[in-house]
């Protein structure tokens, strides 16, 4: 769900921190070294690697940014990069025709609430990197935690890449401080979903109908609300666990929890709050950019995330509320990584780049927020002003790489990095860190389970329409497509996992 299941959405958000990392590795096919400035590029014939990824929107100024991207890449591991971004919305589905039609590429964004890191992984995508790892980028290991690393692994083997950030989850409310000043919005009271409605009422009530009390897309908010229900999700159709009883899979659709957010999207749809186009809206950006949505849910409350929200939200500032402790899952560490496709053909240089990504921060800084000067403007040596209307700013340095290698955006506090780490480690972990649905056995079934999903939840989870309509209906065409045979499948590698700890 968008992540927006996890991390989005929830996404997007940039974590725009700074914080020095180990130097990267690069090689001579074959040949270990131990920085990528030290093999001359005589060494390594030129090559083009093509990246797919996914951001809000396209930027305008991309080729710009290539071009600067590709002077740095020259110079260390003679290869240029072809940046093939998609908006979130439409990645899952490019993806899948690349892969399908065996178009070639070197590198994709995976993760496991957008083109699934797992799914594609059991239909053979990618490569496994444990050996190019130790090849091309042997100081990478170093610049993450180990839990970081075990969470990627699938049968013991890493399959991608983790853009290194916050590796935990807090579920709460964006609202803009504007509006939560203009109607003296006590953040202190709000322990719970439901005590949001009177602010959300003064809203609708004081303002404009261009002006949206709570935004939703046509996922809904249900995949950002696990945590807050008490639920923890396996995949990212509708197989979890009761946090109450991790011991049992369940079906989340057919859960108490999930009628009583029905029941409260309805009235909130009823009542004017959420947006008319909800169910149909693929893109919550289009809205965000317009400075219009007041208040948002989101699974990834992060330390200093409030700057890049503002960014995303017309320049208005944000305040966050959390709902939730913090909390840390296999979900909270796989939403965000790249991978190496099985058809490419460069796979060492391929590494070499993501190692760059991920330990060298001009690289890192310059495909986050482009070029100094123009795009942005150093305010001293680790802050930075950017330029909103200069055609780059994609607002999504989660995307990229290691996070904590990025220049900290005006505004940011600098203690966000401290704050990141003591999270990082405090959090509270799941009861199934490191367990991972393997969907292969029944992926017919999870195609019509898809394609159900498809056609009900737009209009449930957003309120367009009622529970009591179609719910008793969308959970028997669950059934009739497969889903009790999933959930079944769930349980017994869920029973065969633990049985290894």
């Amino acid at each position: 769900m968008k992540r927006e299941l996890v991390k989005v959405a929830a996404g997007a958000m940039s974590m725009a921190l700074v914080l020095t990392a180990c130097g990267g590795g690069s090689t001579k096919s074959g040949t270990s070294t131990t920085s990528p400035t030290s093999t001359a590029k005589a060494e390594l014939s030129p090559v083009e690697l093509i990246w797919n990824f996914p951001l809000s929107a396209i930027p305008q100024d991309l080729a710009t940014v290539q071009e600067a991207v590709n002077k740095i890449t020259k110079a260390k591991i003679n290869a240029t990069v072809k940046l093939q971004p998609q908006t979130f919305a439409d990645y899952k589905q490019k993806m899948n025709t690349v892969v399908a039609s065996g178009e070639n590429y070197d590198i994709a964004w995976v993760s496991n609430w957008n083109w699934d890191y797992v799914q594609n992984q059991s239909k053979g995508a990618f490569l496994p990197l444990d050996d190019l790892i130790s090849k091309n980028a042997p100081t990478l290991p170093k610049s993450m935690p180990q839990f970081v690393w075990d969470a990627t692994k699938i049968q013991g083997k890493i399959y991608g890449i983790p853009n290194y950030q916050t590796v935990t989850n807090k579920e709460g409310f964006m609202i803009q401080k504007r509006f939560a000043d203009k109607y003296g919005l006590d953040t202190a009271s709000i322990k719970k979903l439901e005590d949001i409605e009177p602010f959300l009422q003064k809203v609708k009530a004081g303002e404009s109908k261009d002006v949206v009390p709570f935004l939703s897309d046509r996922l809904g908010r249900f995949g950002n609300m696990m945590r807050t229900y008490g639920l923890e999700g396996i995949t990212g159709n509708f197989g979890g666990v009761d946090l109450k009883n991790p011991d049992k899979v369940i079906n989340y659709y057919e859960s108490p929890q999930f009628k009583q957010y029905l029941d409260l999207m309805k009235s909130w749809h009823d009542k004017g709050y959420i947006n008319d186009n909800a169910a149909t809206l693929k893109n919550k950006a289009d809205i965000e950019k317009t400075g219009k949505a007041v208040v948002q849910y989101h699974n990834v409350l992060k330390p200093g995330g409030e700057v890049s929200t503002k960014l995303a939200n017309g320049g208005q500032d944000i305040i966050y509320v959390p709902i939730t402790e913090t909390f840390a899952n296999t979900g909270s560490i796989i939403t965000t990584m790249q991978a190496i496709s099985k058809t490419s053909k460069n796979p060492d240089r391929a590494m070499m780049f993501i190692n760059l990504l991920n330990t060298d921060k001009e690289l890192y800084n310059t495909i986050s927020y482009g070029l100094e000067g123009k795009h942005y403007t150093k305010v001293s040596d680790n802050v930075i002003k950017i330029n909103k209307d200069a055609g780059y700013n994609p607002n999504a340095s989660w995307v990229f790489g290691n996070t904590f290698n990025a220049s900290l955006v005006e505004g940011t506090d600098a203690s966000v990095v401290e704050q990141t780490k003591k999270e990082n480690e405090t959090a509270k972990p799941s009861p199934l860190m490191g367990y991972k649905f393997d969907n292969t056995p029944v992926t017919a079934e999870i195609a019509n389970i898809a394609t159900v999903i498809d056609q009900y939840l737009p209009g449930l989870t957003t309120g367009t329409v009622s529970a009591d309509d179609k719910l008793k209906e969308f959970q028997d065409k669950l059934k009739q497509a497969g889903s009790d045979k999933v959930i079944a499948e769930m349980q017994k590698q869920l029973d065969d996992w633990k049985k290894t700890k």
